[in-house]
């Protein structure tokens, strides 16, 4: 298959590209790194021509409402038109499990891309996942008021490299409509996660746990961003991860 990669130069991109190449498919990386732009279509022109799956792991980091679903939105409103010019047969969209928990923030952004994708007149495939072990990573980093802190919440993470094999598989399928959502092996406190992610790469500075505000705090905390019973698990344990990562 051919198949092009929204965002292939990203974290999840890159992993997605490895393993379509592993598996024989020809991959093409739309990203500013190659020349496309998503969000206003520069570049995109011609680049889906023979395309049979456009896999979009596009991603921006903002907890705006306003700058979420500008990306998103204007992402896939230009892929899309694209895909429709080339006829590729499948758009596949990576979201979040629960986005509707917390419709605010970035999660608002994500909610914006899978009406346009489900109404946008290319068969499609949207595939939730939870969030990914690196969370914890970008938790930590994430300061405030200057300092490090671990949030609190239920979560459930999940292997990067996991996410991207499964999206690689329904590439293969073909469209799904919405997949089964995905998550990780077990249920973990995302405060402990920071708190142990602090300590493996060396950090004994002060880490207050606050409650996260607005409505993806309360997600957080009420469990309402874990996967239901009937999902797909990784299995990859957050313990395994962190004790794989080079500073730990």
């Amino acid at each position: 298959m051919r198949l092009a990669i929204a965002g292939g130069t990203g974290m999840t991109g890159t992993h997605v590209a490895a393993i379509a190449k592993e598996r024989g498919h020809e991959v093409i990386v739309l990203s500013r790194r190659t020349g496309v732009d998503l969000q206003s279509g520069a570049g995109l022109a011609g680049t889906l021509d023979g395309v049979d799956a456009v896999i979009d792991v596009s991603n921006v980091v903002t907890a705006k409402p306003a700058e979420s679903v500008s990306f998103f939105a204007g992402a896939t409103t230009n892929l899309l038109a694209a895909e429709r010019t080339a006829g590729v047969r499948h758009h596949l969209a990576l979201t979040i499990v629960g986005a509707e928990a917390a419709p605010d923030g970035y999660y608002a952004g994500k909610l914006a891309q899978e009406r346009l994708v489900a109404a946008g007149g290319v068969p499609w495939t949207i595939q939730r996942t939870t969030q990914f072990h690196e969370y914890a990573a970008m938790m930590f980093h994430r300061t405030h008021a200057g300092a490090h802190v671990a949030r609190t919440g239920r979560v459930q993470p999940v292997a990067v490299h996991e996410v991207a094999a499964r999206l690689v598989d329904l590439a293969e399928h073909g469209p799904s409509a919405r997949a089964v959502d995905l998550g990780g092996p077990q249920e973990e406190s995302l405060a402990d996660m920071v708190q142990r992610y602090a300590r493996a790469i060396g950090y004994h500075g002060p880490l207050a746990v606050i409650d996260a505000p607005g409505t993806l705090g309360r997600a957080f905390r009420s469990g309402s961003l874990l996967p239901r019973t009937d999902a797909l698990r990784g299995t990859q344990t957050f313990g395994e991860w962190l004790a794989a990562l080079p500073d730990a």
